[in-house]
């Protein structure tokens, strides 16, 4: 049965089920009954209630036509609860991908567009073939929400001509700085009833979410809006006005053309994709696990992205991947278990059967207000306030992640952030290696029993036997520190004692370190001892040729000490 992860499975990955069985096979398997699909078709209800104006908000926000966004939901939402990894994700278009899909429907167009969301759907699938889920979920927590913040402030401020009913002499601009100047210019041609509707839009949400927190807020807001803009026939720009009627219908898979050149030209926006989807995707099913105690399977969970972003290709939607918010309404409306995500889509698809017509209705400015609430709950506020006062180097990741997100580019900020938050964190462990040597330190002597400081004084005195404890990771980016203690060997003692006992790891920069200093001590006629080295730990230096012909290993500090001073005394006889 699928149980609640256990402390002791956290760190533990699935072998083949992990990649070929998906929640639904295991809910189905330990019984589905009556109870469990009216709790599902429930929490699908719901979940399609919330999702049903966001679909269409995120894809008006991202360059294409409403009816994509529900496409994408509808078929890249029932591919993800149908073959996902986590018992609860719900799959969609999110707010995340809006600047990625923006960019890259300007520069390829919506069949590049398409053609690069089918790559990126291989993509997935690849990394979850190969396992390698498990290292995006290495993502500092400063990345990840500097990465949302950046986000967050972008598509807000892509939505800002539609608060106001802005009308641009041309294009918007992509980059903030020209975006904000473009709009500046163009407050003169603000409309009041495009911000009124906003303004009314965003209240209803706010009000309910806080009066009735189980209603839905956002479609309440989005009936209420469209009603008071056609009883009251305001000027203002409407989903119908834009785009016309939407469809009523799911339309048949098609292929897009494919060439050498096109998949070159749009190979960048697809890894961008997959890196953005991936982190999304198990960043939801993540939340979903600690809101339930369950455990999703990663890389399962990547599988089905990829062939859900694949599914919604082929049927004219965008980028699919799970949605925090929607999948956490998901959990709170009582989901048991995949089955109330693959009716969320069906319910969504009878909406587009049936009341297509009515979504025409739909101010513009009322989807913006939608989406200036999302984006509003994007932003971390609390943990980004902890970050910036927790540690300079956190602050230094999520700054940089944020900053480089909003003024250059989303995929350099995920890499960038990353990749400082590795180099804080070489720093911190090479930081907290500790090499005591002549017995131990000053500080950790302090704190020892009576007896213990007896030997411990007594190895410090002892004039032909040096000791040197490391403590810590001993790896490439505290090899300079440990380098420069073990590099004084006392020629003037006869036997040199590396104690390995409290080295949980250590690798081969290090044990090349400790090679050299082998060397050296058989220059000088030293002695080398290596004690409480664990199995892997002396496999590492054997394999760097610290075997056992020219370095003793031994189990404890005493045991070396006491055959040194035997060997010596029978040299002395």
């Amino acid at each position: 049965m699928d149980q609640p992860a256990t402390p002791s499975q956290a760190g533990q990955e699935p072998g083949f089920r992990d990649l070929f069985t998906p929640k639904l096979v295991t809910v189905l398997r330990e019984g589905y009954g009556a109870a469990s699909l009216r709790a599902d078709a429930i929490a699908g209800l719901t979940v399609a209630i919330v999702a049903l104006p966001l679909s269409m908000a995120i894809a008006i926000a991202s360059g294409v036509s409403p009816e994509r966004g529900l496409y994408t939901a509808i078929v890249g939402g029932f591919l993800v609860s149908a073959l996902g990894g986590s018992r609860f994700q719900i799959g969609g278009p999110a707010g995340a991908f809006i600047v990625l899909v923006a960019a890259s429907v300007q520069r390829h167009g919506y069949d590049g567009l398409v053609l690069a969301i089918l790559l990126s759907g291989v993509f997935l699938m690849a990394v979850g073939f190969f396992k390698l889920g498990t290292y995006i979920k290495f993502i500092p927590y400063p990345v990840t929400v500097g990465f949302t913040a950046g986000i967050a402030v972008i598509i807000f401020s892509s939505q800002i001509h539609e608060l106001l009913g802005l009308k641009l002499t041309g294009p918007e601009p992509g980059e903030l700085i020209p975006k904000l100047q473009a709009l500046a210019r163009a407050a003169p041609t603000l409309n009041p009833a495009a911000l009124a509707i906003a303004v009314l839009t965003i209240a209803i949400i706010v009000l309910t979410k806080r009066l009735r927190p189980g209603w839905p807020g956002m479609l309440f807001a989005l009936a209420i809006s469209a009603l008071v803009a056609a009883i009251l026939d305001l000027p203002v720009e409407t989903i119908g006005t834009r785009f016309g009627a939407l469809p009523n219908t799911l339309p048949l898979p098609a292929w897009p053309d494919v060439s050498l050149g096109k998949l070159v030209a749009v190979l960048p926006d697809a890894i961008a994709f997959t890196l953005l989807g991936a982190i999304e995707s198990l960043l939801s099913a993540v939340v979903a696990d600690g809101m339930t105690g369950r455990r999703h399977r990663s890389n399962c969970e990547l599988v089905a992205q990829g062939a859900a972003n694949i599914g919604s290709a082929l049927f004219g939607g965008v980028c699919v991947t799970g949605t925090i918010a929607r999948t956490a309404t998901n959990v709170r409306a009582g989901a048991h278990g995949p089955v109330a995500g693959m009716l969320h889509a069906l319910f969504l698809l009878l909406f587009l059967l049936v009341a297509a017509p009515l979504a025409g209705y739909v101010p513009l400015a009322a989807l913006a207000g939608i989406l200036a609430v999302v984006t509003w709950g994007m932003i971390e506020k609390h943990a980004f306030a902890i970050l910036l006062r927790s540690s300079r180097g956190d602050a230094i990741v999520l700054l940089a992640t944020f900053l480089i997100t909003i003024f250059r580019d989303l995929t350099e900020g995920i890499v960038v952030g990353t990749m400082l938050g590795a180099m804080m964190f070489i720093e911190r462990m090479s930081s907290a290696l500790a090499v005591a040597g002549g017995g131990i330190d000053a500080r950790d002597h302090a704190d020892r029993p009576a007896s213990d400081k007896e030997d411990l004084d007594a190895e410090a005195n002892d004039p032909n036997v040096l000791i040197y404890r490391i403590s810590g990771a001993f790896f490439f980016g505290a090899v300079s520190k440990a380098g420069s203690v073990l590099d004084r060997i006392a020629d003037q003692r006869k036997t040199v004692i590396i104690d390995f006992t409290n080295v949980p790891f250590l690798d081969s920069t290090a044990a090349n370190t400790l090679k050299g200093v082998h060397a050296k001590a058989q220059r000088a006629g030293i002695a080398f001892y290596v004690t409480g080295a664990a199995p892997p730990v002396r496999r590492m230096l054997k394999t760097h040729g610290l075997d056992a012909h020219s370095v003793r290993y031994r189990a404890t500090i005493a045991e070396a000490r006491a055959e040194a001073h035997a060997a010596m005394q029978d040299g002395a006889q």
